[in-house]
């Protein structure tokens, strides 16, 4: 089990404030897209399409980079973040956006900070204080009550394939923000995703041959945002934002998420 971490400087966590909220804004996204998408495509082809789609600007990227392979000691987190964000959280995420809206799958992600918070604890080796818990824990009950009466209350089936999601996505954060600071945060996401990619790529192709074609414009659109940027771009700053200002602390700019996913929703 890892130490305690230092605390960042304040320069550096203000920096990681900063960019967690980047991709918090694009993140928020992420399920009215994933809404539309569902409309018309598969949910297994979104959530494992998305990841072998946005291995090909990653692996650009590794190349442009001359990005060395991770070590050893990198692959036990490497995998927690592909079971986690690139599998994990689009595929139940996706499967959720079925039955519910996507303001109502705000209502779970309301927890996401808190439980990247707990892993972060339990795996990265933070130690925030007792009044961070009880602000985390206060800060997800305001959120999720917002969410659940903004939603017209009550849950469905879909809320436990979010739950399902929230935790996996919550263990890939939590791992992907702590390698994030030894390899840095855009390699990690571009590695889970080429990693990923071969394991992922019959099974896509195999879904895409069942799926009914054409799809409307609005569906490509909704299906490229969450490839590019929730599954890409978004990464960027979040991972980077987690490994600057502490796991714990960037983590719970998430509670936004719900506010800013809600609004779009609406849009």
């Amino acid at each position: 089990m890892p130490g305690p971490t230092i605390p960042p400087p304040a320069a550096h966590e203000a920096r990681g404030l900063l960019l967690g909220f980047i991709g918090v804004l694009i993140f928020s996204l992420t399920l009215p897209m994933t809404r539309v998408a569902v409309a018309q495509l598969d949910p297994w082809l979104i959530g494992f399409g998305r990841a072998v789609l946005a291995a090909i600007p990653a692996a650009m990227y590794l190349a442009w980079r001359r990005a060395p392979r991770p070590l050893r000691a990198d692959w036990p987190p490497l995998a927690a973040v592909v079971i986690g964000v690139i599998v994990g959280f689009p595929v139940c995420s996706s499967i959720g956006m079925q039955t519910v809206p996507a303001s109502h799958g705000a209502i779970l992600v309301g927890v996401l900070p808190l439980a990247t918070a707990l892993f972060a604890a339990w795996l990265g080796g933070e130690r925030p204080s007792k009044a961070f818990w009880l602000f985390a824990v206060a800060g997800s009950a305001v959120v999720l009550v917002f969410a659940w009466r903004s939603s017209g209350g009550g849950f469905a089936t879909g809320d436990l394939w979010l739950l399902a999601a929230v935790v996996l996505g919550a263990l890939g954060y939590a791992e992907g923000g702590r390698l994030a600071r030894t390899i840095g945060g855009p390699e990690v996401i571009c590695w889970a995703l080429v990693v990923s990619a071969p394991l992922l790529l019959a099974p896509v192709a195999w879904l895409a041959a069942r799926q009914t074609w054409p799809v409307d414009t609005t569906t490509v659109l909704a299906f490229g945002y969450v490839t590019l940027f929730s599954q890409f771009l978004g990464f960027f700053a979040w991972y980077r934002g987690l490994a600057e200002g502490g796991l714990a602390r960037v983590g719970q700019v998430q509670l936004l998420q719900v506010f800013l996913t809600i609004g779009f929703a609406g849009l």
